[in-house]
C-alpha cells in the first residue's frame, strides 16, 4: 500500500504500479520499478518541428518518462542547440529537411537525431555526423489526422528505422517502450516503402471518396456513405485476419470481380458509362489489380 512517507512522484508510481497488478517491491528495488512503469525514464531529448508528429512522439516520450527539453519551430531553428542530451527528433516536412539538417549542423546537437520521413533516409541528416551525432530514422508507419497524445496511439504501431547503429538502438528502444515494433527500412527501399504507405492510407480514401461521389450523384442518403465506411471496415478487419493467419492480403478479397461474377461487372461498368465515364480507367485498372493480388492470395 502507498504510504505518506514517500514524495508525490513516488506516490504516483506506486499507486501506478497498484493500479496496473504489479507487485511494488521493497525500498531498495524503487528504482528498477521506475524503470518498468517509465522505460524512458531520464532520456533528455527535444524536438525540431513540433507538428502533428513531432507533438505526438514527444507526448509518448514523455508518458515514458522522457523530459522534453525545448520544442522549436522552424523559425527557431537557427538558435537551437541540443548538445548534452540524448535525443534531438526532427519532425518536419520532407521538403525541408535537407536545409533543416544543414542549419542543425552549425551548432552541436543531441546524441543521436532522428527524423521521422517515411520517404527519406537517415542520409539526409548526415551534416551532423560532423559533431559527433548519430543520425538515423524513426518513421511511423501511421496517420496523423491531428496531435495523438495518448500513449495507447503508439501500441502496435510499425516504425521504419535506419542509420547509424547508436541510432537504430534508441529506435529500437523508443519503439519497445511504447509497444510498438521497429524494424530495418534500408535506404533503396525508402521511396516505394513510402509509396505502398500511401496506397494503404490516402488510397483508401480516395476510392472511399469516389463511393461517396458516385452515392451522391445518385441522389442517395448520407447514410449509405456510412455504409461504405462499415462496409471498408470489415474488408480491413478480414485483411489482418489474413494476414495474422499467414496468408496474403488479397485471400480476403471479395465481390464479383475476386468471384468472377461477369454478369454484375458488366452491368456495373455500362451503368458507370451513363453516370461516371471519366472513373472507367480506374475501375478497370483496379478490377485487374484484384484479380491479381485475388490470384497470390488463393496460391
Amino acid at each position: 500500500m502507498v504510504t505518506a512517507g514517500h514524495s508525490l512522484v513516488k506516490i504516483a508510481i506506486l499507486q501506478t504500479a497498484e493500479d496496473k497488478e504489479i507487485v511494488v517491491p521493497p525500498a531498495r528495488c524503487y528504482r528498477s520499478l521506475v524503470g518498468t512503469l517509465l522505460p524512458l525514464h531520464g532520456l533528455s531529448f527535444s524536438v525540431a518541428g513540433p507538428g502533428r508528429v513531432g507533438a505526438s512522439l514527444a507526448a509518448w516520450l514523455t508518458a515514458c518518462g522522457g523530459r522534453q527539453q525545448t520544442a522549436t519551430g522552424r523559425t527557431g531553428l537557427a538558435e537551437l542547440a541540443t548538445a548534452g542530451q540524448d535525443l534531438l527528433l526532427v519532425a518536419v516536412p520532407d521538403p525541408v529537411l535537407p536545409a533543416v539538417a544543414v542549419e542543425l549542423a552549425r551548432r552541436p546537437q543531441a546524441a543521436v537525431a532522428l527524423h521521422t520521413s517515411g520517404s527519406l533516409d537517415a542520409e539526409v541528416l548526415a551534416p551532423l555526423r560532423a559533431g559527433g551525432t548519430a543520425v538515423g530514422t524513426l518513421h511511423p508507419l501511421k496517420a496523423f489526422p491531428h496531435p495523438l497524445p495518448d500513449l495507447e496511439q503508439a501500441r502496435g504501431v510499425f516504425f521504419a528505422v535506419d542509420g547509424d547503429p547508436a541510432a537504430r538502438a534508441l529506435a529500437g528502444r523508443l519503439a519497445a517502450a511504447w509497444d510498438a515494433e521497429a524494424a530495418e527500412v534500408p535506404a533503396g527501399a525508402r521511396s516505394l516503402y513510402h509509396f505502398a504507405a500511401t496506397l494503404a492510407a490516402g488510397g483508401v480514401v480516395t476510392l472511399l471518396a469516389a463511393a461517396q461521389e458516385i452515392a451522391e450523384r445518385l441522389g442517395l442518403p448520407p447514410a449509405v456513405t456510412r455504409g461504405y465506411l462499415e462496409l471498408c471496415k470489415g474488408a480491413v478487419a478480414a485483411a489482418a485476419e489474413a494476414h495474422a493467419e499467414g496468408q496474403p492480403l488479397g485471400a480476403a478479397l471479395t465481390g464479383p470481380v475476386a468471384r468472377g461474377d461477369h454478369a454484375t461487372v458488366e452491368r456495373h461498368l455500362e451503368a458507370l458509362r451513363a453516370l461516371a465515364p471519366e472513373k472507367l480507367p480506374l475501375t478497370l485498372e483496379l478490377a485487374r489489380e484484384t484479380l491479381h493480388q485475388r490470384g497470390r492470395g488463393s496460391t
